[in-house]
C-alpha cells in the first residue's frame, strides 16, 4: 500500500495495524533472543523497577539492624550497674531483651537461687520504674 492509499484508510485501522506490528515485533524479538541464546531477562526486569528514595533505604537499613532495640539494650546495661546492688552486679549481667523479657546471666547456681528467691521482684520494679513496664515485663535468670 502506498502513502496515498494509506491516507484513505481510516485512523482506527492504522492504529490496529500498528498494534499488530508491535505484538509481532515483541514475539519476533523473543524468538530471536532464544535463537541467538541471549538472555535479556535481567535487563527487562531492571526496566520494571523504579529507583528507591534514600530515606526509604535508610529506614529499611535501620529496621534491619534493629538499632532502636540495641540502643535500649545498651541503656539497660548502663542502668543495670547504677540501679542494682554492686555485689549483685558482680555476679549477674543482662545479656539481651526480647519481647519484653530481660535475659540475665548469673555466675553460679547459688547466686541464681539468691536472686530468684529474694531479689527478682526488687530488680524488676527498679528497672520498670526506669524504663517503663512495656519495655521490661519479665526477667529471666539463667546460669551462663
Amino acid at each position: 500500500m502506498d502513502k496515498a492509499q494509506s491516507s484513505n484508510v481510516p485512523k482506527e485501522q492504522n492504529s490496529k495495524r500498528k498494534q499488530r506490528i508491535v505484538k509481532r515485533s515483541a514475539s519476533c524479538n523473543k524468538v530471536l533472543r532464544e535463537w541467538r541464546r541471549v538472555n535479556c531477562d535481567d535487563q527487562e526486569k531492571l526496566k520494571q523497577f523504579e529507583p528507591n528514595q534514600t530515606s526509604d533505604l535508610v529506614n529499611h537499613a535501620l529496621r534491619t539492624l534493629r538499632l532502636d532495640q540495641r540502643t535500649s539494650e545498651s541503656q539497660i546495661l548502663k542502668a543495670w550497674n547504677h540501679l542494682i546492688d554492686p555485689t549483685l552486679t558482680a555476679h549477674a549481667q543482662p545479656v539481651g531483651i526480647r519481647k519484653g523479657t530481660l535475659f540475665v546471666n548469673v555466675d553460679n547456681s547459688v547466686w541464681l537461687s539468691e536472686i530468684v528467691r529474694y531479689r527478682r521482684q526488687e530488680i524488676l520494679e527498679r528497672l520498670q520504674s526506669c524504663f517503663g513496664k512495656e519495655m521490661i515485663q519479665r526477667i529471666s535468670f539463667r546460669i551462663g
